[in-house]
């Protein structure tokens, strides 16, 4: 059964597991017909699931057109959407950065339409350089929109994992939400920026809680990826030391007869600061496999969702 926690001063009940959707832009060695996007989608609601995580480069508003296409014939209501802005697609693992409050405006003009949507629940600074987010024509052309109700909550995607200038300037900008990369093999935000969330009562998505894949146990440290699959560029000894970690942590910490994949999220989501975990989901089976990891989940965590709120 899929748990719901509270998305920190949003108020908003997400799931514990969302649906991370950057394998829909073609970058994970994959192409996605619409009809497959609507089968993972239509499978992650069946779960219980109602977080969408995407971004305006996932494709060039690819990914946001597939969940549009879905949105479309389902019921927008049921759902939380976040996505990004900052980036232009150009081509695979290429961008342009773009950074204005004109150009953003117009990102979320095309994000809007992308997802055939009125508002976005959950819109996020794209892991752009401090200089970049130190823009206050930026936040306030963002606030405006939020007043306009194109916009329901701001949120910060940070790039460093350690990035406390960003994370500790969210109440003063309107942010009620950081999305940061979280992981076992990557536990860099419990020094300094969880505390900053628990501080602010920020929601907070842990993105990449997989560690891009690899802490799925379905690799081996030889593993080899197609030029089409962003781990293609990762470095190749970096890789090699990280899945040999893996094999260190699958014989010491997951218990026996459990998925290491569930155990991975599930690993996540104990931490007093993480809301929700983002995986990415190629096929409705990776659905139902990281929906799974909603069993582990405490019921006693922060931000769990009782009933007796208003939802």
């Amino acid at each position: 059964m899929m748990k719901y926690r509270r998305l920190g001063r949003t108020g908003m009940k997400v799931s514990v597991v969302g649906v991370g959707t950057w394998q829909f832009g073609g970058e994970w060695g994959l192409t996605y017909t619409q009809e497959e996007a609507d089968a993972v989608l239509t499978r992650a609601k069946e779960a219980g699931i109602n977080l969408i995580d995407t971004a305006e480069c996932y494709g060039d508003h690819l990914s946001e057109r597939l969940i549009g296409g879905f949105l479309q014939k389902d019921r927008r209501e049921d759902w939380i959407v976040a996505t990004k802005f900052g980036h232009h697609f150009n081509q695979l693992f290429d961008r342009d950065q773009r950074w204005s409050a004109a150009d953003v405006k117009a990102q979320l003009e095309e994000s809007l339409r992308s997802l055939r949507t009125d508002y976005i629940d959950l819109y996020q600074f794209h892991s752009g350089s401090d200089e970049v987010f130190d823009n206050d024509d930026l936040w306030t052309m963002l606030d405006k929109e939020v007043q306009a109700g194109k916009i329901r909550h701001l949120g910060i995607s940070i790039g460093s994992n350690d990035n406390l200038h960003q994370t500790a300037a969210s109440t003063k900008l309107g942010s009620s939400a950081i999305q940061v990369v979280y992981n076992r093999l990557d536990r860099a935000p419990e020094k300094r920026v969880f505390p900053s969330c628990i501080e602010q009562d920020l929601g907070v998505l842990a993105r990449v809680p997989l560690a891009s894949g690899y802490l799925s146990g379905k690799y081996k440290p030889d593993a080899v990826f197609g030029e089409t699959d962003v781990r293609h560029r990762h470095d190749a000894e970096q890789r090699r030391a990280k899945l040999e970690e893996v094999e260190a942590i699958r014989r010491n910490e997951v218990p026996e007869g459990m998925d290491m994949a569930v155990w991975a999220l599930a690993w996540c989501l104990k931490h007093d600061a993480v809301t929700t975990v983002i995986p990415g989901c190629k096929t409705p089976e990776q659905v139902d496999a990281n929906a799974a990891a909603a069993r582990y989940v405490s019921d006693q965590h922060p931000q769990a969702w009782k009933e007796t709120r208003d939802s």
